[in-house]
């Protein structure tokens, strides 16, 4: 999966901000067509929230052990 980011983020790179701006555009007009606003407003809320607890606890290796000893505690099941 990470070498298709690599690749998707090589590709992208030498294009035109304007293209893919339009591509963003669509895929979002898409989802509006497809399940409506309130829909289309809480997938977006979503993503973004995976993606922020993705850069902040999973980066580090540390904070994300910190995080799974408040989830689960250690002791039984690690």
């Amino acid at each position: 999966m990470r070498a298709f980011f690599v690749k998707f983020l090589e590709m992208i790179k030498d294009r035109n901000a304007g293209l893919i701006g339009a591509g963003a555009g669509f895929v979002l007009a898409l989802l509006l067509v497809i399940f409506g606003f309130l829909k289309t407003l809480f997938i977006l809320i979503v993503t973004l929230a995976g993606y922020f607890l993705g850069v902040r606890l999973f980066s580090d290796k540390e904070k994300l052990k910190n995080f799974m000893d408040k989830l689960i505690p250690p002791g039984r099941f690690r």
